[in-house]
This record gives C-alpha cells, structure tokens and sequence, in this order.
C-alpha cells in the first residue's frame, strides 16, 4: 500500500521505512508485522466508507492493545484481568467485522495465491498420474475469473487461540520467558544438567 510508504521513520531501530508492497508480506519478520500494526491506523483512516471506517478503526485499536498486553514483560493479576477484558473485547471486534464488513466488500486471492494454487494443482495431478489414479477434472484458468473467492474466517487456530494467552501467561509466565521450539529429549537431559550449576 503507498500509505505505508508515506508513514516516516521513528528512530534507528523502532520504526523503519516501509519498503516495497507491504499487502505482498514477502519477507517479513515479526519486527515488520509489529511496525504494520503500529502504523495501521493511521494508514486505513479514511479508506472506507463511514460505517465501516469506524469498525476498522475500532478493530485495529483493539487488535494494537491486545498485542501490547500479548508482549508485556511483566504481568501482575490486574493487568492479566485486563488482558482478559481486553480479549474479549477483540473477539466482540472480530465477530462484528466478520458479520457486518466483510461480507460489503467482495474479495478475492491474490495473483501470487491463485499462482500457487495453480501449481498445487498441477503437483497433484502429476502425483495422481504417477499413482495411477485417475486425474481430477479442474476448471480452466482463464485470468481474472481463475482467482477464487476469499472470506475472512473466524474459524482458523491462531483467532481460536487468542482467548489461551492470558491464561497460558498465568500458568508459564510473559511470552519472552519461554519457546515453543521443540527440543530433542539429548538436547533437553543437556539443558537440565546446564541449569543446575
């Protein structure tokens, strides 16, 4: 988006230019999503028509709340309580952009999406091929038309797990004490053994 582009630098290392097609996400890293959602009020104000400029608006001020609460370094049981409230706030949010926005704009996959869709398909015509199994029958790509129909769904794994973190940092502590890097069972005899020193 050139909005992006237009948003200035704040400081050395906190918020960057933004380079190239940020709608792309091409080769971003967590630092990138977070200056996104830091500088995407700004950007989207406006974008939209009157009623659903506000949802917008209020669905990323409470999507930037909820991942600063996310990425605190230190929880006390009040700011835990307000992480709750805050939660559930975002899930009212997404409940009402899935129901009342989404459905006023119609949308579709991107090129490089119905790309990568096109070349699955072959894949897997080639896989059915070798196997002997009879190919399915695909629908021709013809341009435009072959770019499927998108809707945002609420019934993903990363939406469903957002209501698990006030109470998974209850249970192991702030999201920057632990990994959920799997770790081989010599790796973990070797930590254990290095942690009581």
């Amino acid at each position: 988006m050139h909005r992006f582009r237009l948003i200035p630098m704040f400081g050395r290392d906190t918020i960057r230019k933004f380079s190239g097609d940020v709608s792309a996400m091409k080769k971003m890293s967590a630092r990138h999503f977070e200056d996104i959602l830091q500088c995407c009020i700004p950007v989207f104000d406006g974008l939209l028509f009157p009623p659903h400029n506000k949802a917008i608006l209020d669905l990323l001020f409470d999507m930037a709340t909820w991942h600063a609460y996310a990425k605190l370094r230190q929880h006390t049981e009040y700011t835990l309580r307000s992480f709750e409230a805050k939660t559930r706030e975002l899930g009212d949010q997404l409940r009402h952009f899935s129901q009342s926005t989404c459905p006023s704009f119609p949308t579709k996959e991107l090129p490089g999406e119905a790309a990568a869709r096109g070349r699955r398909r072959v894949a897997n015509q080639k896989t059915r091929a070798l196997s002997g199994k009879q190919p399915t029958k695909q629908p021709q790509d013809d341009g435009d038309a072959a770019k499927s129909v998108k809707t945002f769904s609420l019934s993903t794994s990363k939406v469903h797990a957002l209501g698990d973190y006030p109470g998974t940092i209850r249970r192991l502590g702030t999201t920057d004490s632990y990994s959920t890097q799997r770790v081989s069972a010599d790796e973990f005899e070797v930590n254990e053994s290095d942690s009581s020193l």
